[in-house]
C-alpha cells in the first residue's frame, strides 16, 4: 500500500544504524523522513565499498552519481507528499539470472558477459513500482547450475561467516549481501535449493514459494521450469514484506496464481498450539549427511515444541530414490533445453562449464516418453506428500547435507563416505521438496563448533505459503539467529 508522507525535514542519521535496520524499520524511517533516501543510498554504498571486496556478493554495481541522483528523485517525491511504495528508496541488487533493463545480464557465463537486456522482468517491474532503486546484481553460478556461487565472469562469492568457505548457491550473492547488511532485502530463485541452501549457510531466511506464487517469465509459459522465484530477508516479517511485492497474477505468466498478495501484508501471528510437525531428517537413512548437520537441526526442533507444536519423526510413504531418478531426467530436460542453442554453436559450446554440458548431453538422450514417465513419478510423489499432510501440518528437514565447504571446491565428491555421482547429488535432501511443489521456508538452525551455519526447511502443503510464514515467525521470535549472531566481518562497531 502507498504511504503518505509528512512534511517534516529529515535529520541526519548514523550510517551504521541505517544498514543495520530491518527492512520494515527502514521503510518506516524513510516514509516518516527520519532519514532521506540520499542518506540511505550513501550509507549502503559506503558499506558495500568496505565489505564487498571481502566476499564478492554484489556485482555490476552501478555508478554512485547516478544512484544518488535516483535517490534524490525519491526524496523529491517524498517532499511533494506523493504516495509511494513500500520499498521506496531501498537499494536493491537483483540476482544475475533476472533481466534488468539497461544492466548487464551475464548469468555468470562468458557467453553473455556483454549482454544488456532491453526490458525488465515482471519481478523487476514490481520492485521498481514499489520504489526500489536497482544498484546492481548479486552473484550466481554460471546459468544458476550448482549450489556454490562462482563463475568465470565475476569470480567466487564467499561465505558471510567464514570467507574461506562457500556461500552456497545459486542465490549465494543475495544471501551473503543480506547477512553482511549490504542490502535490506534480496530476491532469488530456487530449483534445487538455490534459495534454501545459501540462506542456511549464511544465517538468513529464504523462501521457495509455491509454483505460480511469484510470476516467473520465461521462454516456455506452459511447461515451466521447476524453479520458482522468492524473497530473502533477515527476519520473517521482512520476508513477507518483499513477497507481498513479488507475488500476484500477471497475464504474461498464465500459470501465475491470482490470490491477492495482500494476504502477506497482514499480521502473521496465529495460534500454533497442537500443530503437528514431522521431522523428515534423512528420509529413513537414504540421504547422507555430514556429521553434525542433523544434530544442529534436531536441536532446532525443541523450539517448535516450546511453542506448543507436536514433533515426531516420520516421512512420506514413497521410494525416495525413484523421486531422485525422475528429478534427474526432468532437470536435464529443463536445464539442458534452455542451453541447447549454445551447445549447438561450437564456439559457444567451448565456453560452457562441465555441469552445463552434463545437463545438455543428458537431456539429448531422453525421449518424450521418458519425460512423461518422470512427470508421472513426480505426480505420484506429490500425491504421497499430499496424503502425508493429512496427518501433519508441516514437515521439517535440513537446508543442505553439509556445512559450508571450501570456497574453491566445485562440489563435494563424497558425504559421510558416500560418493556423489553428479554435481547436484550433494543437494539431494532438498530435491524431494522441489518435486512435491510445496512451499519451503529456509530458516537458520544454528552453528556447529567451528562457527559454520546451517538451516532448516519449514515445508507446508501446496499453496500454504502463509502457513510457512506463520510458523517461521514464531520460530524466529524465539531464536532471533540473524540478529543474535552477526558475521565477524561486521565487527562490534556495527552492532546496533
Amino acid at each position: 500500500m502507498p504511504h503518505v508522507q509528512s512534511k517534516a525535514a529529515p535529520a541526519a542519521a548514523d550510517q551504521s544504524s541505517i544498514v543495520m535496520m530491518s527492512a520494515r524499520a527502514l521503510g518506516e524511517a524513510i516514509s516518516t523522513r527520519k532519514v532521506s533516501c540520499v542518506e540511505v543510498m550513501t550509507a549502503y554504498l559506503d558499506h558495500i565499498e568496505r565489505i564487498n571486496p571481502h566476499v564478492n556478493a554484489i556485482v555490476a554495481l552501478q555508478d554512485r552519481a547516478g544512484l544518488l541522483a535516483e535517490a534524490k528523485a525519491k526524496d523529491a517525491q517524498l517532499a511533494r507528499r506523493e504516495p509511494v511504495g513500500p520499498l521506496h528508496g531501498f537499494p536493491h541488487a537483483v540476482k544475475d539470472l533476472v533481466p534488468v533493463k539497461g544492466m548487464r545480464l551475464t548469468m555468470g557465463s562468458p557467453i553473455l558477459k556483454d549482454f544488456v537486456p532491453p526490458a525488465d522482468s515482471v519481478m523487476v517491474e514490481r520492485l521498481r513500482k514499489a520504489g526500489a532503486i536497482i544498484i546492481g546484481k548479486t552473484n550466481t553460478p554460471e546459468f544458476g547450475l550448482g549450489s556454490n556461487t562462482y563463475n568465470p565472469v565475476y569470480g567466487i562469492t564467499r561465505n558471510a561467516y567464514d570467507q574461506s568457505r562457500s556461500a552456497g548457491g545459486s542465490t549465494g550473492g543475495g544471501a551473503v549481501a543480506l547477512a553482511l547488511r549490504m542490502l535490506p532485502l534480496a530476491d532469488g530463485s530456487d530449483y534445487g535449493g538455490s534459495l534454501r541452501n545459501p540462506a542456511g549457510w549464511n544465517n538468513v531466511f529464504g523462501f521457495r514459494t509455491s509454483f505460480g506464487r511469484v510470476p516467473a517469465d520465461g521462454r516456455d509459459a506452459w511447461l515451466p521450469s521447476m524453479g520458482v522465484l522468492g524473497p530473502m530477508a533477515r527476519d520473517v516479517r521482512d520476508l513477507a514484506m518483499l513477497l507481498a511485492v513479488q507475488a500476484g497474477y500477471d497475464d504474461r505468466v498464465p500459470l501465475s496464481m491470482d490470490e491477492s498478495p495482500a494476504i502477506f501484508e497482514g499480521p502473521l501471528e496465529t495460534d500454533l498450539k497442537g500443530k503437528r510437525i514431522a521431522w523428515v531428517g534423512d528420509f529413513n537413512g537414504y540421504i547422507p549427511y555430514e556429521p553434525g548437520v542433523l544434530d544442529v537441526c534436531k536441536d532446532a526442533l525443541k523450539v517448535f515444541e516450546s511453542i506448543g507444536c507436536i514433533v515426531e519423526e516420520a516421512a512420506p510413504d514413497y521410494p525416495i530414490d525413484k523421486v531422485w531418478q525422475a528429478w534427474l531426467r526432468l532437470r536435464a530436460w529443463q536445464a539442458g533445453g534452455n542451453l541447447l542453442a549454445y551447445y549447438d554453436d561450437p564456439a559457444k559450446r567451448a565456453l560452457l562449464k562441465p555441469e552445463a554440458l552434463f545437463e545438455i548431453e543428458s537431456g539429448r538422450k531422453l525421449s518424450a516418453f521418458d519425460i512423461t514417465a518422470a512427470s508421472g513419478v513426480r505426480t505420484e510423489w506429490y500425491q504421497a506428500v499430499r496424503r502425508f499432510f493429512e496427518k501433519y501440518d508441516y514437515f521439517v528437514l535440513p537446508t543442505a547435507q553439509t556445512f559450508p565447504f571450501g570456497a574453491d571446491v566445485h562440489w563435494p565428491q563424497e558425504i559421510a563416505g558416500k560418493k556423489m555421482t553428479t554435481y547436484h547429488e550433494w543437494m539431494k535432501g532438498v530435491l524431494p521438496v522441489t518435486m512435491a511443489g510445496c512451499p519451503a521456508l529456509a530458516a537458520p538452525a544454528g552453528f556447529n563448533a567451528q562457527g559454520l551455519p546451517i538451516g532448516i526447511q519449514i515445508v507446508a502443503p501446496n499453496h500454504a505459503d502463509l502457513a510457512c510464514l506463520q510458523l517461521a515467525l514464531a520460530y524466529d521470535s524465539a531464536t532471533e539467529w540473524s540478529s543474535k549472531r552477526l558475521p565477524p566481518l561486521l565487527g562490534k562497531s556495527a552492532r546496533p
